[in-house]
């Protein structure tokens, strides 16, 4: 597996994830994935990435991080993304995506990840808490999916690094 930035080229097959995720009804309160146009405005420039099967060249994986706010103060916090194909699970791609979007956002001067997980989504939240991010509090009721009001869980992750 090679981790390089995530192109419009990788956009079909990682929405093609995103989209499996979407499915889930476990990983996002998003309903549908979007065009590459509208994904790439809502993420930061930096740190969009993708994990490729060496062999192939296809998608395993993508993660990449939203603005969490537009205010200046917040301009180094993102909200981290992070979406495994259902064939490449449990394989390390979700920790080696993570690991290297820890380090990318770190060398632009990030100096907090966040994450807003579901809380029935356990493998998530080991993923997250294995890269360092803890659990800053429970979001009750913050959204309805397909009419069901949702809790999340907010991790986050202060870097060792930045504003320190």
């Amino acid at each position: 597996m090679t981790i390089q930035p995530c192109t419009a080229a990788h956009w079909p097959e990682a929405r093609a994830i995103y989209e499996a995720g979407i499915a889930t009804g476990n990983a996002t309160f998003t309903t549908e994935a979007p065009t590459w146009d509208e994904w790439d405005r809502g993420h930061l420039p930096h740190s969009r990435l993708v994990a490729l099967d060496e062999a192939t060249g296809w998608v395993l994986g993508w993660a990449a991080l939203s603005p969490v706010s537009g205010r200046c103060v917040y301009g180094g916090v993102g909200e981290v993304s992070v979406y495994v194909a259902a064939a490449a699970r449990g394989q390390g791609v979700g920790r080696q995506l993570l690991a290297q979007l820890v380090r990318e956002s770190e060398a632009h001067g990030m100096w907090t990840l966040q994450a807003g997980i579901f809380p029935e989504n356990t493998a998530s939240l080991r993923l997250h808490e294995a890269a360092g991010f803890r659990v800053v509090g429970r979001r009750e009721r913050i959204g309805q999916l397909h009419g069901t009001w949702r809790d999340t869980l907010l991790l986050e992750r202060r870097s060792a690094v930045v504003g320190v």
